[in-house]
């Protein structure tokens, strides 16, 4: 359906009118939530008092409550939320936005799950073992995994996927200090060896993976576990694979459900995995398909989607009370940030190369960019609380190594503007030219999305006019816009900062985002002193939780002092479900998988 243009309008006229009152505020930050486990407890530093239309993740489960008796079969209708289509690539080894990844969960998955702490368990589609001095990973897989054209996912299969990360032709994201970690991992890529040393095949179902150093990160996500079947993909040129019809139109997987139809970008219909080896799914069959966040609330009243995979947040106040639908709510993984282009990618020796005399490289013009931005209003006036300040780069997803006494840079833009002109930054008319007097005009590029996205980016920009700083937006959708950034390793010489989001996995270890050998090190930042506490977290001394912990908290302080990105606002998953839904759950660990979907009617409840 589409929206009426007068509605769109007078939200924008609106939204533009709180973005003027919003810049002029002044209010302190307040205590924000940490979660005391992924699985949507949290707990509060300090308890601010509630105000009114302002929620916390607090007020959430994240397990649905099971209604009537599950009937046989079914179907659901999953919806993405996006005001896009999603890109396709629909591969672990080769995917890299969200979008494509909640395609993906549906009919794929790695050998190994985890638990709410994000560490690695034995209840997977294979169990494994480390050695004494915790450097070499054996995994079985179990014998009834199978793919879902009847071949077994095998040893093989794994390994692999290894020699596709490590190729020279490979062009996705995946290769960083995961991969070169792995021993005989920099030879092959070198060229100098054609097999990967540390990767033994022990027999059809086990391998073996060595490691040069023993890391905490090995148990909670350091590990690739996604194998890439090779009776497919073992005799295709690694460089095509990507763009191949067996990634982009005809996927396969072990997962729960097999992919039947693909409308590209739009829309893909799953039908149930009977051989799926924790046995069939209760569900017949999941219909996915892309939603505007403009119309989702109509999809989720009219019963035209089940579930959906986030709901906008900064509609939930005017949609609390749905009558058809249950609100689970979790702690996202992710965070947003305003990152700030400081080099760019040498892709031939899959490195940042950082530009010392990049537009952005003075860090004090960087902190005081920081400093102009009240996040904490944004996270209750933009997002009713759902969303809330961030302040250090390791989220609160994260509770044993987010640093919750770190206050990461406070909203003072009177402080702002003295920290520029302390600087050189002087004031010529309304905006502010370099040290050396020459103009100053910073290329700021956004995310379209819900009818938040443009006033959002907006405000920071006023917010910048404010302590005379000249930013030009531009909104870019989601495909186009990381493409711009650097996903493909191409840095558009024409962006100068971006605003975007990080969904950070499950291991702590930052250095997949921040390291010098990140792809996804879109800011292109890197120092010696970067390197060194990177690599100290997943050292040896990093087995003690505590040194692990002093170690993150000093690098969550220097990427404060350096501000090559800034956090802006940590995020809550909140997620409609169908009343008829049963045997759902979001977050880590809850031991609810999507085989054991199930509903308790042929329909979806209807909004009274």
């Amino acid at each position: 359906m589409k929206k009426g243009l007068f509605s769109r309008g007078l939200f924008f006229t609106m939204m533009l009118v709180f973005v003027l009152v919003l810049a002029a505020c002044s209010e302190k930050e307040a205590a924000t939530p940490t979660p005391s486990s992924n699985t949507g407890e949290t707990k509060t530093e300090e308890k601010p008092t509630k105000e009114e239309g302002v929620y916390s993740i607090e007020d959430f489960n994240n397990v649905k409550t099971n209604e009537g008796t599950a009937i046989e079969g079914g179907s659901i209708t999953y919806g993405l939320v996006s005001d896009t289509a999603f890109e396709g690539t629909l591969n672990y080894t080769f995917y890299s936005g969200n979008p494509d990844a909640n395609v993906l969960q549906w009919f794929d998955e790695g050998l190994l799950t985890w638990d709410k702490d994000y560490v690695y368990t034995n209840d997977g589609a294979a169990t494994y073992e480390t050695s004494e001095d915790g450097k070499t990973f054996t995994l079985t897989i179990r014998d009834n995994v199978n793919w879902h054209d009847g071949k077994p996912v095998t040893a093989e299969d794994l390994q692999l996927a290894y020699e596709v990360i490590g190729n020279k032709a490979y062009d996705g994201p995946r290769y960083d200090s995961n991969f070169t970690s792995v021993v005989g991992m920099d030879d092959y890529h070198a060229g100098k060896a054609k097999t990967i040393s540390g990767i033994k095949v022990l027999s059809e179902k086990q391998i073996s993976i060595t490691y040069k150093e023993s890391t905490p990160s090995l148990l909670t996500g350091g590990v690739w576990t996604y194998p890439l079947a090779k009776h497919i993909f073992g005799d295709m040129d690694v460089a095509k694979m990507s763009s191949s019809k067996e990634v982009r139109e005809k996927p396969i997987g072990f997962g729960a459900f097999k992919v039947e139809t693909i409308t590209p970008g739009e829309s893909v219909t799953f039908v149930k995995n009977d051989d799926y080896w924790r046995g069939a799914p209760k569900l017949d069959k999941v219909t996915l398909k892309v939603i505007n966040p403009t119309t989702v609330v109509q999809e989720l009243k009219s019963g035209g989607v089940d579930l959906v995979d986030s709901f906008p947040t900064d509609q939930y106040k005017d949609n609390a009370n749905m009558s058809n639908v249950e609100f689970l709510g979790a702690i996202d993984r992710a965070y947003t940030y305003i990152g700030f282009k400081l080099g760019t990618w040498d892709a031939d020796n899959g490195k940042v190369v950082t530009n010392p005399d990049a537009k952005m490289a003075d860090k004090i013009l960087r902190k005081a960019m920081w400093q102009a931005v009240d996040n904490d209003q944004v996270g209750k006036r933009f997002y009713n609380g759902l969303r809330w300040n961030a302040t250090t780069l390791i989220p609160p997803s994260h509770p044993e190594f987010h640093d919750s006494s770190n206050p990461g840079v406070t909203y003072d833009p009177e402080a702002a503007k003295k920290l520029l002109d302390e600087a050189g930054y002087k004031l010529d008319g309304e905006f502010r030219t370099k040290p050396d007097g020459s103009p100053l005009e910073i290329n700021f590029v956004s995310m379209t999305g819900g009818d938040t996205a443009e006033p959002l980016a907006r405000y920071y920009v006023q917010s910048w006019a404010a302590i005379g700083l000249k930013v030009n937006l531009e909104m870019v959708e989601f495909n186009n816009f990381y493409d711009r950034v650097g996903n493909t390793g191409k840095d558009d010489p024409n962006i100068d900062m971006y605003q975007a989001a990080w969904g950070v996995g499950i291991d702590v270890d930052p250095a997949g985002l921040y390291g010098r050998d990140a792809l996804y090190n879109f800011s292109r930042f890197s120092s010696e002193e970067n390197d060194k506490l990177l690599a100290q977290g997943v050292s040896a001394e990093a087995f003690d939780v505590d040194k692990r912990k002093e170690i993150y908290n000093e690098w969550q302080q220097y990427m404060v002092d350096e501000v090559p990105v800034f956090p802006t606002l940590y995020r809550a998953v909140v997620a409609p479900v169908n009343k008829r839904v049963m045997n759902y759950a979001i977050g880590d660990g809850t031991g609810i998988y999507l085989s054991d979907l199930a509903v308790n009617a042929d329909k979806a409840a209807v909004a009274e």
